[in-house]
């Protein structure tokens, strides 16, 4: 499926995709807190204004992508009397794994074996079947190997297939664009930054931006190598792309290291009462590197989940 085609596709907004499905944790994701932060702008840096997606109750912005995709699927009959297959890093797993809990389907993952292993225990304790690939491959492998089970056995799964599923960028463009601008109020907002991995957080947000808030510079961000350790972004040049992915969304594509993105990830947990995960600490590098650069004087920023799914990872004991 061709970028252009996924974003023309406009169901109605998720609460209404599929009204006789009803449950509180549905109602639970979204409305998440936009913090302003305090210390590390500094008086030279534009003030940044963090959406604290772990605050969803699956712990991330995935929550949002996984309703979607789940409610159209239960709406159209591809899901009930079959099990939830797909590919993930581990977010939109989780996602995926606490509504096959709440709601009643059987959940089987994909996901590297590079995943960290915080994630992997949260989708095994909500008995989720998690089957892991190769590490060399990324994601990349995880996709491939989906697709194969999926063409196997279509009786058996429903395939979700985030990273072409036009729900993906849609739960966006009618929740996180309108909450960002409704929840910022007063001053206008000159940059939007978000992380790039299945793409969807970015597309659909910048598509609502771009209509409601023309004024607003979008800045996507990915690793600034194909060899990197921010799981759960993809450098775009050497990967699988995305279907639903639009480049032409992005006003600025924004490379970080790796290194940056840690060092920032410790300091949002030690300068600002933050734990989140290091793709928040790569989105709030591209902030405030762009927000110098051009001068902007406010950015809203997607840091997607929190810290406690990393905790085993080393660069949190550095000084």
């Amino acid at each position: 499926m061709p970028a252009g085609s996924a974003l023309e596709w406009k169901p109605s907004p998720p609460e209404r995709v599929a009204p006789r499905v009803r449950h509180p944790l549905l109602s639970r994701i979204g409305d998440t807190p936009l913090v302003e932060l305090q210390r590390i702008p500094g008086p030279d840096g534009p003030r940044v204004f963090a959406k604290l997606e772990s605050a969803n109750p699956g712990g991330s912005v995935k929550d949002r992508a996984a309703r979607g995709i789940v409610l159209h699927a239960l709406l159209t009959g591809e899901l009930p009397g079959r099990r939830l297959l797909d590919a993930s890093s581990g977010n939109t797993g989780i996602a995926y794994a606490m509504l096959g809990g709440a709601l009643g389907f059987g959940v089987t993952l994909f996901l590297p074996a590079s995943a960290s292993p915080e994630r992997k225990r949260i989708l095994r304790a909500y008995g989720a079947e998690v089957i892991e690939t190769d590490p060399l491959e990324g994601t990349d492998g995880a996709i491939r190997e989906a697709r194969r089970r999926a063409e196997d056995r279509p009786d058996r799964y429903f395939y979700a297939d985030q990273y072409s599923n036009p729900a993906n960028p849609r739960a966006h463009e009618t929740t996180t664009g309108p909450e960002i601008l409704r929840q910022l109020g007063g001053p206008p907002l000159d940059l939007f930054v978000a992380g790039l991995g299945t793409s969807g957080t970015f597309v659909g947000t910048a598509r609502y931006l771009k209509q409601a808030s023309p004024r607003t510079r979008r800045v996507s961000v990915e690793p600034d190598q194909p060899l990197h350790g921010l799981e759960g972004l993809k450098h775009m040049a050497s990967v699988m792309v995305p279907a639903i992915y639009d480049p032409t969304l992005a006003h600025r594509r924004v490379g970080v290291a790796t290194e940056d993105a840690q060092e920032m990830t410790r300091r949002l947990a030690r300068e600002e009462g933050l734990l989140v995960g290091l793709s928040s600490g790569a989105a709030v590098v591209a902030a405030l590197r762009v927000g110098r650069e051009e001068s902007a004087r406010t950015a809203a920023v997607i840091l997607p989940d929190g810290g406690e799914r990393y905790l085993s990872d080393g660069f949190w004991d550095a000084t």
